[in-house]
Formats: C-alpha cells, sequence, structure tokens
C-alpha cells in the first residue's frame, strides 16, 4: 500500500498545478525540508519523499495565509522518518503551516521545536500538525518531544507520542495560546504528556487516550522563569485550560492543576493512577495568583488502595477550597467499605463506592454497561462530543464515553461504515464508495481541516454498492490541502481524509 501511496503522489505531482509542489529528498529538486523551506510560498506543498541525513532543520519565518496555507506532507506516512541530531526541526516565526505524517526519533535535544524566535509579541501562529509520530528520544533529562514556545492557534490530531525522556514533557507549552489537542496517544511519558504553563491559555484537550504518562499525565500549569511568559506581565502560569473526555490510564498522579485559574477537568474516565488521582499546587509564589477556581466535574475516578489515601495531594499556597467538585464518580475496586476522597470542599451529587460497570476493563474497554451508575449521572448540558464522538445527552453520563444502549447509536461511529476514498492523494476528482444493506438518507460532507464546510451531497438511496463522485467543478473551488470527509448513513457516521494537490 506504502508504493501505491508513492507512486500515485509522484503521478500527481507530475501534471501542472495551480501552486507548487517541492519535492524534497535525495535524487529530487531540494534535498533537505530546510532548502524546500526557503522556496515555499504561500499555497506551496513540500513533500518530502526520504530523508537525507543532516543536521537540525531549520526552518524561519515560513508564511502561509489564512487563505492558502502551506502544506508538509511526508509522501509514506510515519515511515519518513527524522532520526538523530539535537532537535529533528526547528520552527521559528512560522504561520499557517500544515504538517502530516512524520516520524521523530532519537533526538538528544528536542524532537521538533516551535517558538516565536525569542520575539514574544509576535508568536508563531495556526499550526496544525496531524498523524505524526514521536518515539523513544535519546535522553532522560529536561527533553521534550514538541516543544511550544510562543504558539498561538496549533492543532495538534491524531498523533502518537510514546517512550518519552525520563526528565520532559511530551508536549511543552510555554505561553502558548488557543490551542487544541484531539484524538491524540500518550504512552509511557516521563515527567508529563501535555504541560501547559508561561501563561498559557484557552487550550482545549479533548478525546486524548494517556497510558502511562508519567509522573503528572497532564500539568495543568507549571514552573516558568518570569523571563519566558508570554506576554508578559502574565500572573498566572495557565489559564482556562479545559480538560475532556479524555482516557488516563497509570500515571502517578493524571491530573495535576499547577498555580493554574479557571481550568477544567470534566468528563474524563481515570483508571489507577499510581499515587494520587489529583494534585493541587503552587509552584511559582511570588507575584502570581494562587492555585484557584478550578473546576473537577463528572469524572470517573477508579482506583486501587494506594491511590485511596490520601486520593488528592494539596500543597501550600492554593487556594483548594475555591475548587468546584461535582458529580463525580469515585471507586476503590480493592475496598469496598472505602468512604472516599479527600475532598477540600463538599462535593454536590457525587457518587462514591459504586462499581461503574465498564464493558471491559481488562482490555481497557471503559465504555458502560447498561445498569452502570454513571449514565445520565452528570452535570450538563455537555456541548463537546464524547470519546467516540458521540454527543452527550442532558443529563450526560460521568466519564469519557455516553452510553448509547437505548438509542441504537453505533458506540464507534468512525467505524461502524467501511468507507473507500480513491483515489487519494487527488488533483481532479474522486469517489467515495459505501455499501448500504437497506434504504438509508445519506449525507456526504467535505470539511476543510481547520473546520470549515465545503461541500455537501445529500440524496435518499436504495440498498446497494455506490460510488459517489465529487467533480472537477466541485474541486475547483477549493485550495490544495487535507480535507475530513464525513458520510452519514442514517445515525452512522463514517469518517475519511482526502489530501487535495491540484
Amino acid at each position: 500500500m506504502k508504493y501505491f501511496y508513492l507512486c500515485l503522489i509522484l503521478t500527481l505531482i507530475s501534471t501542472k498545478l495551480s501552486a507548487t509542489v517541492l519535492n524534497v529528498g535525495a535524487g529530487f529538486t531540494y534535498s533537505t525540508l530546510s532548502d524546500a523551506a526557503q522556496a515555499a510560498e504561500p499555497g506551496d506543498t513540500i513533500l518530502v519523499n526520504n530523508v537525507v541525513q543532516d543536521d537540525t532543520q531549520w526552518i524561519s519565518e515560513l508564511k502561509g495565509t489564512s487563505d492558502n496555507w502551506i502544506y508538509i506532507i511526508a509522501t509514506d506516512l510515519q515511515e519518513i522518518v527524522y532520526s538523530g541530531n539535537t532537535e529533528a526541526w526547528h520552527l521559528s516565526d512560522c504561520e499557517y503551516i500544515s504538517i502530516y505524517g512524520f516520524k521523530f526519533e532519537g533526538q538528544t535535544g528536542n524532537g521538533v521545536n516551535i517558538d516565536d524566535a525569542g520575539t514574544f509579541d509576535t508568536p508563531s501562529h495556526h499550526i496544525t500538525i496531524e498523524r505524526c509520530e514521536w518515539g523513544l528520544m535519546n535522553a532522560s533529562a529536561n527533553n521534550d518531544q514538541l516543544k511550544l514556545s510562543g504558539v498561538d492557534d496549533i492543532i495538534i490530531k491524531d498523533c502518537n507520542f510514546h517512550d518519552g525522556s525520563v526528565g520532559g514533557s511530551m508536549v511543552d507549552m510555554v505561553g502558548c495560546h488557543d490551542g487544541q489537542f484531539y484524538d491524540n496517544y500518550f504512552y509511557k511519558a516521563g515527567s508529563n504528556a501535555i504541560q501547559a504553563k508561561g501563561g498559557s491559555k484557552d487550550i482545549w484537550i479533548e478525546r486524548n487516550c494517556f497510558t502511562e504518562a508519567g509522573q503528572r499525565a497532564i500539568n495543568i500549569g507549571g514552573s516558568t522563569g518570569t523571563a519566558f511568559f508570554r506576554p508578559q506581565g502574565i500572573n498566572y502560569e495557565s489559564s482556562n485550560i479545559y480538560v475532556h473526555s479524555n482516557i488516563f490510564v497509570g500515571s502517578q498522579a493524571p491530573i495535576a492543576f499547577v498555580g493554574t485559574v479557571n481550568s477544567e477537568v470534566i468528563n474524563n474516565t481515570i483508571v489507577n493512577p499510581g499515587k494520587w488521582a489529583i494534585r493541587i499546587l503552587q509552584e511559582t509564589v511570588d507575584g502570581m495568583l494562587e492555585c484557584s477556581n478550578n473546576i473537577f466535574r463528572n469524572n470517573i475516578v477508579y482506583i486501587q488502595d494506594f491511590a485511596s489515601n490520601p486520593t488528592i495531594n494539596i500543597g501550600p499556597n492554593t487556594l483548594p477550597e475555591t475548587f468546584e467538585f461535582s458529580n463525580n464518580l469515585w471507586y476503590n475496586w480493592q475496598n469496598s467499605s472505602w468512604q472516599g476522597p479527600n475532598l477540600p470542599v463538599a462535593e454536590t451529587d457525587g457518587i462514591i463506592g459504586q462499581d461503574p460497570l465498564f464493558v471491559d476493563y481488562a482490555h481497557y474497554g471503559y465504555e458502560l454497561k447498561p445498569g452502570s451508575p454513571a449514565i445520565g449521572a452528570g452535570k450538563g448540558p455537555i456541548t463537546w462530543k464524547d470519546r467516540h464522538y458521540n454527543d452527550y445527552k442532558n443529563p450526560p453520563s460521568i466519564g469519557a464515553y455516553e452510553d448509547t444502549s437505548a438509542t441504537g447509536v453505533e458506540e464507534f461511529a468512525e467505524e461502524s461504515i467501511d468507507l473507500k476514498i480513491s483515489p487519494n492523494p487527488v488533483n481532479s476528482s474522486f469517489k467515495v464508495s459505501f455499501n448500504l444493506i437497506k434504504d438509508e438518507n445519506v449525507k456526504i460532507s467535505l470539511c476543510y481541516v481547520h473546520g470549515e464546510k465545503t461541500v455537501i451531497w445529500e440524496q435518499r438511496l436504495e440498498a446497494g454498492d455506490f460510488n459517489i463522485e465529487f467533480t472537477p467543478a466541485q474541486l475547483s473551488v477549493l485550495a490544495n490541502g487535507i480535507y475530513f470527509v464525513k458520510l452519514r448513513i442514517g445515525n452512522n457516521i463514517g469518517i475519511g481524509k482526502v489530501i487535495l494537490l491540484r
């Protein structure tokens, strides 16, 4: 399949294109990514065919526009590997860049570094990273797989992080704003899987899976020298960090509120934390707001004895009495007489000592069985999706999964439809192929990866096999890039992606 994918790209880029495709690798026009980046213009696509071993790839002031992003795409998903060096890539003062399909491993400093070049007032912004993988670091100190300093409007989606540095973070944000982390996997972190500090604000962390993700799976805040805060003069480590519909398995403490204000942890499932379920800490003291006014709601906390006393670690210089705890389910599966966690304030509508009834605990199946006490016991309304992209009801269930047993909705809609897209990538037209076992209403949406819905096709079809074509005329108004194809058949949904290169 990977050879077909590569040959198809090479065929497409040999045609006349409305924007330039810059080929990178041995035997191509540009030997390195850095070389191609110096020549790229808004709307261009940089295709990395193979990696010429070189030093860190430095990319400075690579700037697309809101209408013409610059795409950096691996021709063979996660088989284009940047291995070794101090850093794999270092991007500074970049805008409207989409990165897709690479693997990074073996760096001695940070894996990939994206920053504002120390300017503080001109952040890198509108950066998306999808389907990338970060592997084993060749480091054991405070080394991060993905280091973000002064980056706004960033999306990290469908990425895989594993085997982080013992003393570092998988993703470390310093002074970042308006970030989104969706559908990523984090496994075997060192200190943290995700850290948001240094004035970071408005970060959404949703539908991710954290397994053995370090000392603090999510460090909501942290400890930052005053010279590195973005913007300067901010008096909190982080604010408005939203942690929704995630799965946490293991970690010394899955959730750490550290010098953060107005942040929330809602509708997550926490299983077997190593020492505490939650930490409330303040590590930067002078002139800073104390950790306060945060929310912990609608979460399942499924623990063993060694995280039961205390379940919450509360440090000095914090204001835990300002926290809200409500509608959480707390269960110690090793002690049926456990009296519950050491909450700093009284909880509203909490549930203690009732088994949440996971579908398949032994195999990480943390969906809810019919009859679970978590079903319908949350506080709503909830506006985001659950871990399987289902809507939460009102009142919602507690935890990362909404109950679907009474609705007939597939528990994992994205896998419920056999959706095929061909060709992919595409330069003129493509077809969406699927099968109907009965007459159904069918709707196909083509959405830009950054959210805008662009093309919609809708019709009632009889049972049978179908190949619905999106024509050159329909695609002619679209810019090159990555698009979601969303196929809805009745109540079921299939989601695929198509790369448009014209």
